[in-house]
């Protein structure tokens, strides 16, 4: 009996099988992880366009009386108290009201400031504030949000314990209330080396800003900055502290205070402004006066510091100065601004920083803000 002949088996077959299989699901997968980082990118932008709003509740028509909120963002007290107070002194209340983000359990009374403009006006929610950290805009993020609050509120400026105002109350509401837009300083510096490639795509290098952090804003990107979502995570997880200085490790400390040190507190609002769109709605430039000075220490080269004004420097000649400035120079994009108020020329400074004590003193007594009584100042709160 003979038996039928079995079809051969070509042993390479099934290998070449499994070969093409195998190039199959790597051509899919490179494909599918292609679209998946497309989509990735296009929902940030969405995101960013569309971002959920937690006050938007509170954006309604306003018709009553708009207000300045002022907020502070202080270390602990408020050591020019007694200048603000006379700044404030006989104001309509109902054109302002005062936030101030100190230390946790700080509270402003009888015996820590010597004006009643500032009793319980400080937050409950105060959270520990580190220099060079993303706490310090997450302080900013937390006052701006309990100033969203009150509807009344319609314009949102951000100042420091060594902030004096240079012009009377009447004076700085007309000016910020006068204005559609807002007073964001913003420029973009080619030179700058704290943007972090890891930051992408989230924050592209485009949309990179740099300016001071003392800002007035309208009440709509004041929103934008509470509703924030997606850009302060990526400063909270990319900007770090600079580590100290350690003598031991001599040259080196130069490169070590160079790592993971953005200052997001120059840069946040900055930022997110920019990567909404909104730059065509601001007057890039602030309204508060800062004299810088060149570090000169081996391991901070080419770091810049904020002058502090001495009772000598607070002089008229010296303030008028500042008063007397109507433009400003970016000299990384070239660009000149201008200072003006809807197309009508104005100086560009409202505030100035970094004053001591004694400049304020000195700066209070020439009857630019207020009535000055040195005999408040004799006995200073314990």
């Amino acid at each position: 009996m003979t038996k039928k002949a079995q079809p051969s088996m070509k042993p390479g077959l099934p290998m070449r099988h499994v070969l093409c299989l195998g190039w199959k699901l790597v051509i899919l997968v490179s494909v599918a992880l292609c679209i998946f980082a497309f989509f990735r990118i296009q929902h940030y932008s969405q995101s960013m366009a569309a971002l959920p709003r937690k006050s938007r509740s509170l954006s309604y028509e306003f018709s009553g009386n708009p207000k300045i909120a002022f907020l502070f963002l202080v270390r602990r007290n408020l050591p020019l108290d007694f200048l603000w107070g006379s700044f404030f002194e006989n104001v309509d209340k109902a054109k302002f009201s005062i936030y101030i983000h100190s230390e946790p359990g700080f509270v402003f009374d009888e015996s820590t400031t010597r004006s009643t403009i500032f009793f319980n006006r400080q937050l409950v929610n105060n959270i520990k504030v580190a220099w060079g950290e993303a706490s310090m805009i997450q302080a900013e993020r937390i006052l701006f949000e309990e100033a969203l609050q009150d509807p009344a509120n319609r314009r949102f400026v951000l100042l420091s314990d060594s902030c004096v105002p240079l012009y009377n109350f009447s004076y700085i509401y007309d000016y910020l209330m006068g204005s559609p837009r807002s007073f964001v300083d913003s420029f973009l510096d080619k030179k700058d080396t704290r943007y972090n490639p890891k930051m992408s795509p989230v924050i592209p290098k485009s949309k990179w800003r740099k300016g001071s952090q003392w800002v007035a804003l309208v009440r709509r990107h004041a929103e934008e900055v509470v509703d924030d979502e997606i850009v302060f995570p990526i400063f909270r997880k990319f900007c770090k502290r600079r580590p100290p200085v350690d003598a031991s490790k001599g040259r080196k400390n130069l490169k070590l205070q160079k790592q993971h040190n953005c200052i997001p507190d120059e840069h946040y609002v900055q930022t997110l402004l920019a990567m909404k769109n909104l730059e065509t709605e601001l007057e890039r430039r602030t309204v508060t006066y800062t004299l810088w000075n060149q570090s000169t220490t081996n391991t901070d080269n080419g770091a810049w510091h904020p002058f502090t004004f001495s009772y000598a420097d607070a002089g008229p000649h010296q303030l008028k100065r500042i008063k007397d400035i109507n433009h400003v120079y970016y000299e990384t994009e070239y660009r000149t601004e201008w200072c003006s108020n809807n197309s009508t020329s104005v100086p560009c400074f409202l505030f100035a920083r970094k004053f001591s004590q004694g400049a304020a003193m000195r700066f209070l007594s020439q009857g630019v803000v207020g009535n000055f009584d040195v005999s408040a100042l004799l006995e200073a709160p314990p």
